[in-house]
Parts: structure tokens; C-alpha cells; sequence
């Protein structure tokens, strides 16, 4: 997802709480953020447009794939899953993906019969919107949030507003970094959540969930082995904690989707330690779920019908 900064100046938001609206100026700086009393951790310096243009360059999603071997495959079979479940859950009705990437999750939902429509950036398809959800209309069965949310420039209004866009009984999904996890404590700047400037905010858990109740919708489920990259998440904080900190999410990316090139040796070598390091890097994951503090939440609210 490619946040939308129009309208707002990168010197005005820099003082602000991207979630609630503080002022900041006082407030202290903490690898590239500023903390709010709410909890939320705002990117700063915020990002300009020509930053995010950069940070989201052709690497980020390039057309050929993202990853090597059955990278993109996985990815595919996930969104399947995912689409499944919100088929299940969801009552008749079209479904919103707000921050819809290359698609996966939109053709997945086609796939099981579903009419879906996504809201990206610079997207050349059909179903897919160049705005944001403030703009788009009611009557929806479902909206999504996969790892979108920390991209918004102001997501807790993103939230408000497509709580009201459901339809009675629709239900919101959610999935995102969770700064309350055990990895985002240990890992600092190698946390693979942080990922500034692209995240400009990052919220805790308990923040978010008690937004949505906040809103009205009732939370069904939370899980903090669903919402993606909770096993990854260590395991690339473990890599990166290494002499030279070594990237493993540009390791196990194409070549042209890489932050920096790799030699061979370099990628064989992360993919080395990578190996080594797994029963680790599972051993902490199945820890913090057990913790409730994983390294992504994945939450299900529906509206009341």
C-alpha cells in the first residue's frame, strides 16, 4: 500500500500524531519516530512525496515477482486462504481491499465467487481504484486491511470511515506490525515491522483493538500467528543482529527487488544463517503468541446487524 500524503505538509504532519493528532514537538524521538502518549509511533521526519516515491520505486513490487523460488507462489496460496475464510465470515456483498498490491488477494476473491475491488497506487487494473477508503462508498461486505494500515497517513480515520462503509454485519479484517510484540523489543532497528519510511506509523495491539470497539464493531477473533511474518519476523531480526547485519528479506528477494545488490556468496551465506538460526527464530514466535505480544495481530470485527 503507497500512502497518499496529498494535502498534507510533511512539516505540519512531523508535529502531529498521525493516529490521534497530539502534538509531538516535545515529544521524544525514537529510531525515527516520535511516540505519542496514545501509544502510536509516528514516523519523523515524516516522509515527503518524493521519499515515499523513492522508498516505493520500481524494487518494492516489481511486474516480474518479488521473491525467489516459491516466494510469490506461498504468497498467492495465502491470499487464497485468506479469501476463502473471509467468504465464510463476510455476508453477501462486495468485498474492499484496501492496500491491494499486485492483486493476489482481489483475484483469490474473484476465484471463490466474490466481487472485489482493491485501492492501490499506480495500479493498471480493472478493479482497482487510485483513492482512498474516505472516498469510496457504503454497502460493503468486508473490508480488509492487510498490511496496509501502518502505510495510511492518517489511520485511525481510515478505520472510522470504513467502519461506516460495512454493511450491517459486515466484518473488517485486519492484519499489521504489532509494537507491543517481543520481536519489535528485541530486534530495535532490525525489526523487519520498522521499515521506515515506507510504515509511517506504529501502533500497539491494544491501541487498535480498542479503536474498533470504539467505532462500534464487536471483535471476534484475534490471533497473533495469522496476521504473516511472525516466524519471518524473527528470523530476519536473528539474521540481522549478525556482524554486518545482514538483510534476509533482501536475500530471499529477486534481484531486481532488492533494497541493495547481493553477491552470491552473500545471499549463500544469509541463507546459512537463516537455516541455522530457524528453531530459534520458531521457538520465539510460538513464545510471544503464547505471550499475546506476536510480531503481527490479525484481527476480525464485524459491524452489529
Amino acid at each position: 500500500m503507497r500512502a497518499r500524503l496529498a494535502g498534507v505538509s510533511s512539516t505540519a504532519q512531523a508535529e502531529r500524531c498521525a493516529w490521534c493528532g497530539c502534538d509531538l514537538t516535545s515529544a521524544a524521538a525514537l529510531r525515527g519516530r516520535r511516540v505519542c502518549r496514545c501509544g502510536v509511533a509516528t514516523t519523523s521526519p515524516w516522509p515527503t512525496e518524493d521519499e515515499l516515491a523513492e522508498a516505493y520505486g520500481d524494487h518494492y513490487r516489481p511486474a516480474g515477482g518479488r521473491f525467489l523460488g516459491p516466494g510469490d507462489w506461498l504468497l498467492r496460496r495465502t491470499r487464497g486462504r485468506l479469501a476463502t475464510r473471509l467468504d465464510q465470515l463476510a455476508p453477501p456483498g462486495p468485498v474492499l481491499d484496501v492496500g491491494a498490491g499486485d492483486g493476489a488477494l482481489l483475484d483469490a476473491l474473484h476465484a471463490v465467487g466474490r466481487s472485489a475491488t482493491g485501492l492501490e497506487r499506480e495500479s493498471s487494473r480493472s478493479d482497482v481504484m487510485d483513492t482512498d477508503v474516505e472516498h469510496v462508498g457504503d454497502g460493503w461486505a468486508a473490508i480488509v486491511f492487510w498490511h496496509s494500515l501502518e502505510h495510511l497517513r492518517q489511520p485511525s480515520a481510515a478505520l472510522a470511515h470504513a467502519a461506516a462503509a460495512l454493511q450491517p454485519g459486515g466484518v473488517l479484517v485486519l492484519a499489521m506490525p504489532n509494537t507491543e510484540s517481543i520481536q519489535a523489543q528485541l530486534f530495535g532497528d532490525h525489526w523487519l515491522a520498522l521499515d521506515l519510511p515506507r510504515h509511517l506509523t506504529h501502533m500497539p495491539a491494544a491501541v487498535v483493538v480498542a479503536r474498533l470497539a470504539e467505532l462500534g464493531l464487536s471483535v471476534e477473533f484475534i490471533s497473533h500467528l495469522r496476521g504473516g511474518q511472525v516466524a519471518f519476523g524473527w528470523l530476519h531480526g536473528l539474521v540481522g543482529s549478525l556482524p554486518g547485519h545482514p538483510n534476509l528479506y533482501d536475500a530471499i528477494r529477486r534481484p531486481g527487488a532488492r533494497e541493495r545488490p547481493l553477491s552470491g556468496l552473500g545471499i549463500a551465506a544469509i541463507w546459512g544463517a537463516a537455516v541455522a538460526l530457524a528453531p530459534v527464530a520458531l521457538a520465539g514466535a510460538v513464545a510471544e503468541a503464547a505471550a499475546h505480544r506476536g510480531g503481527s495481530i490479525y484481527i476480525e470485527a464485524r459491524r452489529a446487524s
